[in-house]
């Protein structure tokens, strides 16, 4: 459960974060490598780090002359509070509407409508307990 507000993250950061939580920790030229190309500039991608570190999501440690960055904040932390905002923003906080506004979609295939109404039941199986 989130015990404080974590900033939004741009898709570039988020992009890093996913390398961290993936990794675990990861050196500058580590989280370059992973991403795919055209690949930024080693001071983009060190720019994006320490904005992340202000943002309070990634720390560091020292080695030598450098730095190893690790992720402050979970994946599931942070797609808990994103989740959280996208249902007060777009859904009047309902995970109904939410659930509603994706089934209504022509795209949504057959075999994602049963596994949503499996989640469904599981979940109302779960709570009856």
């Amino acid at each position: 459960m989130m015990n404080r507000e974590i900033k939004p993250l741009t898709r570039a950061e988020l992009e890093i974060m996913q390398i961290l939580w993936k990794k675990g920790a990861a050196f500058v030229n580590d989280i370059r490598e992973e991403m795919p190309e055209p690949r930024p500039a080693y001071n983009t991608v060190s720019t994006i780090v320490r904005i992340l570190e202000k943002k309070g999501v990634v720390g560091y440690e020292a080695v030598g002359k450098s730095h190893r960055y690790y992720p402050l904040v979970g994946k599931e932390e942070y797609t808990q509070g994103f989740m959280r905002s996208v249902l007060g923003n777009f859904f009047d906080h309902s995970p109904a509407r939410l659930v509603s506004f994706f089934c209504e979609r022509e795209d949504l295939s057959l075999q994602e409508a049963e596994q949503i109404l499996s989640i469904a039941r599981d979940t109302i199986a779960r709570k009856k307990e």
